[in-house]
């Protein structure tokens, strides 16, 4: 056996499975969103009826188990799923990878068993995911996020606001960050399960953002006396 044949293959040579997928991602991109991207650039939204398009090929449950209703691919697969999307329209190609690299991949490996039961089954079957961690004053320094989450009875209170949330006017199912304990730095911050609805829950308007336009950009925020379940 040759040296070489220990090392993996480069990224650039694809399995028969994996160019299969491509290309039958690539074909539906240019058949069923290329029509669409202007109207959504203009619209600024996703068109209607394509969520459940892209649920019925297996886009938004790329990594979940079969059990639970999804594709069971790989990290890979994902990235080839969005390299291949983005060619045709990058707006939705980040609502699929916020959905499957960010809020899928952070239940499947940090969720409790029940968490990944009830929501992995429930984000392959269309319940869009979005990740808020961005705030006005910490931008990309998530360490210096000012959200608070307090211990009550029943779950957590949540108090903060996020800027700059993608899929947030799509999404049901929020990953919101906040700190537990200011005194423990970083080790202090946790992330919580949040359900479009909650009370005291609330979406912001669209940012008219300069590109990337059908994906939807919201602030969103928890009042005081909301109450959340720990993903921990």
């Amino acid at each position: 056996m040759s040296h070489e044949s220990h090392f993996p293959s480069p990224l650039t040579i694809l399995s028969e499975e994996e160019r299969l997928f491509y290309t039958t991602v690539r074909k539906f991109a240019q058949e069923t969103i290329a029509p669409a991207v202007r109207t959504m650039d203009d619209e600024q939204q996703i068109a209607p009826g394509l969520l459940e398009k892209l649920t019925e090929l297996g886009l938004m449950g790329i990594e979940v188990p079969e059990a639970l209703g999804g594709a069971e691919g790989s990290f890979f697969d994902a990235v080839l799923a969005i390299e291949a999307i983005s060619q045709v329209d990058p707006g939705v190609a980040v609502l699929v990878d916020v959905h499957n690299t960010l809020v899928v991949n952070a239940i499947r490996r940090r969720g409790t068993e029940d968490q990944r039961v009830k929501w992995l089954e429930k984000l392959a079957g269309g319940n869009v995911g979005a990740y808020a961690l961005s705030e006005a004053g910490s931008g990309s320094d998530a360490f210096a996020l000012q959200t608070r989450a307090e211990k009550v009875e029943g779950g957590y209170r949540l108090n903060g606001r996020k800027l700059w949330i993608s899929n947030a006017r799509e999404a049901g199912l929020f990953v919101v960050f906040a700190t537990v304990d200011p005194a423990a730095g970083y080790r202090g911050i946790t992330a919580f399960l949040v359900e479009k609805g909650m009370d005291g829950f609330a979406v912001g308007h669209k940012e008219d953002k300069m590109g990337i336009r059908s994906s939807s950009t919201c602030w969103v925020k928890k009042a005081e006396g909301t109450r959340s379940r720990s993903r921990r």
